[in-house]
């Protein structure tokens, strides 16, 4: 049997992803996949608690994100090649099916990647960002359109990422509300915006109605958990409420109360301690 080694990159579509890989390299495989307007580093501090209750995980930067992965045009950005990187790398890893976890925009891929390809998802722990089909239901029956408004505006081509650009201080004001801190805000700005992964974060928006009715009906049929807390301005709880109902399998809502949105930074022991508890019950640390 060969033994396992670290994944610094993987390959695919002809585009190669940066990864980090940290952890007992015989741990059990957490894979990690990070949100808008964000990059792997943004899962610091939950990969570091995981990794003392002996999981390895594993934080790709993602299609948009890493630097020799930038396609142009948003047809490159569909839900299907998204979650096409994700199965290429749960291969690269090679170690078989993984417990998958995802925050915001990652939270959708993991959700679409566990109803496509069961077979290689052993958990899923989805945070902040529900089932696409319990959103759209939302967005029917709650305030979730309201909360939603920037995704319209994110569908004009180039304008928003000139805006973003030139006002660097409406994009700190705007942040600041969603929750985040002055650090993680100096971060989206060294990494997104100076680094040159502001287009292909907004792709990911400008491609989500290219997505296949089906991908709203998906069932998934692993052991799931949905995180949503209540300082989220993004997401509403009538949201967190429906994202069961596409679950076939064991399944569990958490809320946390006083957290904001970005939840792997603001509330990583307690995320940590979520996935544990999701990946035990599915089978736990083998």
């Amino acid at each position: 049997m060969t033994s396992p080694s670290r994944v610094g990159s993987f390959e695919h579509d002809g585009l190669t992803f940066d990864v980090r890989d940290t952890g007992p390299l015989d741990g059990t495989v957490v894979v990690l996949l990070h949100g808008f307007p964000q990059t792997s580093t943004s899962w610091a501090e939950t990969a570091a608690l995981l990794n003392e209750r002996g999981y390895r995980t594993i934080a790709p930067d993602q299609r948009g994100y890493s630097p020799r992965a930038r396609p142009r045009g948003r047809f490159a950005y569909r839900s299907s090649r998204l979650v096409a990187d994700t199965v290429s790398l749960i291969d690269t890893i090679g170690t078989g099916p993984v417990h998958l976890v995802g925050h915001d925009w990652g939270a959708n891929v993991a959700w679409a990647t566990a109803a496509r390809r069961p077979d290689l998802v052993r958990s899923l722990t989805s945070v902040s960002v529900p089932h696409a089909g319990a959103f759209l239901r939302a967005m029917l029956t709650s305030d979730q359109l309201v909360r939603s408004y920037y995704m319209a505006l994110f569908q004009i081509p180039w304008l928003p990422e000139r805006a973003l650009r030139s006002r660097p201080r409406f994009l700190d004001r705007t942040l600041a509300k969603t929750g985040m801190t002055p650090t993680q805000i100096a971060r989206v700005h060294q990494e997104i915006v100076l680094g040159g992964a502001l287009t292909g974060g907004l792709n990911w928006y400008r491609a989500m109605f290219l997505q296949r009715p089906t991908g709203l009906r998906g069932r998934v049929p692993v052991p799931t958990t949905h995180v949503w807390s209540d300082g989220d301005t993004a997401l509403s709880r009538r949201s967190a409420e429906l994202a069961g109902e596409y679950v076939d399998g064991e399944y569990r809502l958490e809320i946390l109360t006083g957290v904001s949105h970005w939840v792997p930074e603001e509330a990583a022991t307690t995320l940590a301690a979520i996935v544990d508890r999701t990946a035990t019950a599915a089978g736990g640390l083998s």
